[in-house]
């Protein structure tokens, strides 16, 4: 058979080109707007990607089989300004309808955040899918939602996948996954033992952060056999009175207030003993004097045993079987037996990609990458679904 050729827009650090080298398809053009990302990719794959899209002509690309795209997912993420494709980032994905209707490849495969699917009542979807449909794509009615922890990866982050066929080439293959029968995942599966991690020190936890979750630990064991399920805000650890003006705040507001109070009745001796001890720490403020227990229930529950995550809305603790998605901001997860956060390279294994990979030599842009590429099973799941058919 001839070789397929794919090209790799949005391309960053190559999560399309590590999967669809399984397929021995060639990649014969890549572009990326990020200078790291470029250097990234053409470190791994020797081939150097154009940089801003919107200045390449279409008639300038090589002849191609696929077009793989994850397009920049500013303009529908739920951390955006949700404007969709009347966002100036949105229209990016114009550019990739403007190279398919030159090039007419026989597939695509696209990817992007898991709100593009409800974004503005369905209607960014559907201008999406019309588009695509208009320049002679079979797409399906609606977008694939999947997430790598299905296949027993262990990264809870789901996204939406555009899967498209040439109409003469025949129907779209119709894609069936059973989701209840997903494989048991393991959060520490992932990771690097300790004596391998070179300068393993920055990534341990300091003796703040570790004085600031020992205090929530001895919270979480007052109310062990009451772990609540809503936000533990401390500065509402208390008795409600005439003086508390709750009022004039909005109804979900209001309830969490009350759903803090009732807790603190239920434990009060306790709850004021360990409030005191709490606002005596100068770093229990903001943020880190909120709280969140996600990991379920549990006879004894320690927070020493979870994954967790400092966060805008406070520390949140998860259940060791699978990571919050990776993200683009430095929010890496803690491994609450490691004392210690992931590493840039077990977060690239979240995303499937390979140990042989080369990484950005900087944490701080590698975690960035990584958060922002799609995972590379779950593409090369896609991609046997459309090639083989």
């Amino acid at each position: 058979m001839k070789k397929l050729k794919f090209i790799d827009l949005f391309c960053g650090v190559g999560g399309f080109h590590l999967a669809l080298k399984e397929f021995d398809a060639e990649c014969v053009f890549a572009s990326d707007i990020d200078a790291d990302c470029r250097q990234v990719y053409k470190n791994n794959f020797g081939l150097e990607p154009y940089g801003d899209i919107t200045k390449v002509n279409e008639k300038a690309i090589p002849p191609h089989d696929i077009i793989c795209a994850g397009f920049p997912c500013q303009a529908f993420s739920k951390a955006g300004y949700r404007k969709g494709v009347s966002d100036p980032r949105g229209t990016l994905f114009y550019e990739i309808v403007r190279i398919a209707k030159q090039h007419q490849p026989k597939y695509l495969i696209l990817e992007n955040v898991r709100n593009l699917a409800g974004h503005d009542g369905g209607n960014t979807w559907k201008v999406i899918r019309h588009n695509l449909r208009e320049i002679g794509y079979n797409v399906s009615d609606e977008p694939i939602i999947f997430s790598p922890h299905y296949l027993g990866i262990p990264q809870h982050r789901e996204r939406v996948f555009i899967l498209c066929k040439r109409k003469d080439l025949g129907d779209l293959p119709a894609f069936s996954f059973d989701k209840k029968s997903k494989p048991t995942s393991d959060a520490f599966s992932v990771l690097q033992p300790d004596n391998e991690i070179e300068n393993i020190k920055k990534y341990k936890l300091n003796k703040r952060e570790i004085a600031l979750i020992d205090l929530w630990n001895e919270f979480v064991s007052i109310v062990k056999e009451n772990l609540p399920g809503f936000p533990v805000w401390s500065e509402w650890l208390k008795e409600i009175d005439g003086t508390d003006n709750i009022h004039s705040y909005p109804k979900w507001k209001q309830d969490f207030i009350y759903k803090n109070s009732n807790l603190f009745g239920s434990n009060k001796k306790s709850m004021h003993k360990w409030l005191q001890k709490a606002m005596a720490n100068p770093d229990f403020n903001g943020a880190k004097a909120k709280f969140e227990w996600q990991a379920g229930k549990t006879n004894e529950p320690n927070l020493w045993d979870t994954i967790m995550h400092f966060r805008p809305s406070g520390l949140r603790a998860k259940a060791p079987t699978h990571y919050p998605a990776l993200v683009a901001i430095t929010q890496t997860s803690i491994i609450g037996p490691r004392k210690r956060r992931l590493t840039p390279r077990e977060c690239a294994r979240l995303q499937s990609i390979p140990d042989n990979y080369q990484l950005h030599p900087t944490d701080r842009i590698a975690y960035k990458q990584l958060g922002n590429s799609v995972n590379v099973d779950v593409v090369k799941l896609f991609a046997k679904l459309l090639l083989s058919k």
